[in-house]
């Protein structure tokens, strides 16, 4: 101990060793008090997330707590969105419908990933890519396959005669989507490998403007834009997803929404058999009312709604193999960065089967 005299009092001080002694037992206990409390929050955290990642439709049976529905859906179904069936439906229960069309089912999950809906369509590939990525995503109902309603088309006046003609070609299509896989499927049909062709990733209206362009030698492509293309730029179709294409796709729901608006769903999706249902007996009603709402030539429209396949069908095991056959086939050709399991983005048979339309 030191002391010196300052202003008329005596100070103590320590000297050097003491002074060290007590400012490392002050840092230790700050330290150990930091500690403590670092990992007691760390603690919450993870426990708070692993009941958000597991949490099932079953610790919220039979619950409603969303107040609105926010749609994703591509012009393939927009005849949902014109009837205004959804909204008459859920009005009663308090909950009304917001809606947001995209050009295709990537552009379509990738909203849903970050939130921005909660409910929307897809074809077979993209919930594949996006499960991939990391996406939190529930598959709710598949969609009637409609084999008919894709196509390969190339321009009239093309060289291009057979399906083995695409080698070395560049081919347009939406990458992830349900084109991506039909094309997988043809070329490897007739013996190419997708190594083969020159792929250009395109949205379907950049898709339609490189091919009347000549950009590109192809164009993959799903109705109602493959009808509009065969009428109005003059297309010949290579080949179509009849005896290849087996599934029509999904509906999927963002995790959350899933399991916290059961009776939502329920409604929905009976309100989408319903449509569906009629819409199987009333082709000529639903190309009347689909061809002014998306600008398409009536004949054109009739095509597009003669050859789909309507219905819902429910989600069971050979539907689950199927889909991680595609998960399976875009890992194989390095087109996903992981392999994936496609269960882990589903209900449990007890909880589809709540969810099944009366």
């Amino acid at each position: 101990m030191v002391k010196v005299f300052f202003r008329g009092l005596t100070v103590q001080l320590l000297n050097p060793n003491q002074l060290f002694s007590v400012f490392r037992v002050s840092i230790t206990k700050a330290f150990l008090a930091g500690l403590c409390l670092s990992l007691f929050f760390a603690a919450c955290t993870a426990n708070n997330s692993a009941k958000t990642n597991n949490v099932t439709a079953a610790d919220n049976p039979g619950k409603t707590k969303t107040s609105v529905v926010r749609f994703g859906y591509q012009k393939s179904a927009i005849l949902l969105k014109s009837k205004g069936v959804l909204e008459k439906r859920l009005q009663p229960e308090g909950v009304s419908v917001e809606w947001t069309e995209f050009p295709a089912g990537p552009q379509l999950l990738e909203a849903m990933n970050v939130g921005s809906i909660d409910f929307g369509h897809t074809g077979e590939s993209p919930p594949i890519f996006a499960q991939a990525a990391g996406a939190s995503l529930t598959y709710i109902a598949g969609i009637a396959p409609s084999p008919a309603s894709s196509a390969i088309i190339v321009p009239q006046t093309s060289p291009i005669k057979s399906v083995t003609d695409l080698k070395g070609k560049k081919i347009a299509f939406q990458k992830g989507s349900s084109a991506h896989y039909l094309l997988v499927q043809i070329l490897e049909k007739y013996g190419l490998k997708y190594s083969d062709i020159k792929p250009a990733f395109l949205p379907p209206a950049d898709a339609r403007a490189a091919f009347v362009k000549g950009s590109v030698d192809a164009w993959v492509i799903w109705d109602p834009f493959y009808a509009a293309a065969s009428k109005t730029i003059n297309a010949r179709v290579l080949i179509d997803g009849k005896g290849i294409t087996k599934q029509g796709g999904y509906y999927l729901a963002s995790r959350k929404f899933a399991v916290e608006n059961q009776q939502t769903i329920k409604a929905i999706l009976e309100e989408i058999k319903k449509l569906e249902d009629w819409s199987s007996k009333n082709r000529q009603a639903v190309a009347e009312t689909l061809a002014p709402v998306l600008g398409i030539d009536l004949e054109a429209m009739k095509k597009a709604v003669n050859r789909k396949q309507f219905g819902i069908v429910p989600i069971n095991a050979e539907l689950i193999a199927a889909q991680q056959e595609v998960a399976d086939t875009f890992y194989r050709l390095k087109l996903i960065p992981k392999q994936i399991n496609v269960k882990e983005a589903m209900l449990t048979p007890e909880e589809y089967a709540a969810l099944s339309p009366s």
